[in-house]
């Protein structure tokens, strides 16, 4: 039901669907999403303030609304004391991938440019599914510098630089901008990143796309953004900072953003300090997001915004369920 006094309320988005040549149908298996028909759905942008790309507000007094309207009429209310850094935008882009084929070896421009390679894209990977083998390129291999880099890319074995980490179902990884990265085949990825879309490509794997020819590569402003001391950069670690079993872990403590993963073996309620604004992203089972008088019952692959005015949030998990708890910075 919608709030009775006017606050802001534990508010959803309709998802925003990306075609890409290398996605595919699983998010309607898995999450129910309405794909069109015949179509290779890579992207599901579940909370977006991008321009072109704004997500409506599904539920509520606010439904049919943007998220864009949402914070230009109460940015103060919904990002609390992270608004001044903000503005009146929303700093953060959630998405859902399915990668049914590798994506392209890529890098997002590092906050060292000031923005002239374009926005910085800090992000997080949360691995909800992936096949046998499945596999992330992240970071660079010991002993590849910039010149042995460059001499990979014009001989065509620029993939060989990358270093390659095995992944499954509830693995994690950050990637700060400058990192260079790709998705392998076979996952389906809950991304949180900045609120940028920025990327470069080194190399698509010789393939065309959409259009049916080559993709962009973008070689100059790769070379400069790519942070070529990263090496080997390993998996966020599966177990709590004190080796204790707990339902919360925390996957990223980052001045962007805070990520925690909490799950719930027996029924669990969380309540949620007012102050931040919070996103709810449900990986596994169900949860009822309550505030403002409202009770919002959400299903995997289901994400809310908690604006920071909320004084009353609580998080109530059924049995068997897990979901991000995602904090602006």
């Amino acid at each position: 039901m919608p709030s009775s006094n006017g606050a802001l309320y534990p508010t959803v988005f309709e998802p925003i669907l990306k075609e890409r040549v290398w996605g595919g149908r699983t998010l309607e298996r898995l999450y129910s999403k309405r794909l069109p028909a015949a179509v290779p759905i890579g992207e599901s942008w579940e909370i977006s303030d991008r321009p072109g790309d704004e997500s409506v507000i599904g539920n509520g007094p606010f439904a049919g609304r943007t998220l864009r309207w949402l914070m230009d009429e109460h940015g103060v209310e919904v990002l609390g004391a992270s608004a001044p850094a903000h503005g009146h935008r929303f700093p953060l882009l959630c998405k859902i991938l399915d990668a049914r084929e590798k994506l392209s070896l890529q890098v997002h421009p590092p906050p060292r440019s000031s923005g002239q390679l374009g926005e910085p894209k800090t992000e997080m990977w949360y691995i909800a599914g992936a096949d046998p083998g499945a596999e992330l390129f992240v970071g660079l291999r010991h002993g590849i510098g910039r010149d042995a880099f460059e001499r990979a890319i014009r001989e065509g074995r620029v993939a060989d630089c990358f270093h390659r980490i095995s992944v499954r179902a509830g693995d994690a990884m950050f990637l700060p901008s400058g990192r260079v990265h790709a998705i392998g085949a076979g996952l389906v990825i809950f991304e949180i990143q900045q609120n940028s879309d920025t990327t470069f490509r080194v190399y698509d794997w010789d393939r065309v796309g959409l259009d049916g020819r080559p993709r962009e590569l973008h070689l100059e402003q790769s070379l400069a953004s790519i942070d070529f001391s990263d090496v080997t950069p390993a998996l966020v670690p599966r177990v709590a900072p004190d080796g204790e079993a707990s339902s919360s872990r925390p996957l990223v403590r980052d001045p962007l953003f805070n990520i925690d993963l909490v799950e719930s073996d027996p029924p669990a309620v969380a309540s949620i300090d007012p102050g931040r604004a919070r996103v709810i992203a449900v990986v596994r089972g169900e949860v009822v997001v309550e505030g403002s008088g409202v009770e919002t019952p959400l299903g995997a692959g289901q994400f809310c915004l908690l604006p920071a005015s909320i004084t009353d949030a609580r998080v109530a998990s059924r049995p068997h369920s897990a979901y991000l708890l995602v904090e602006a910075g």
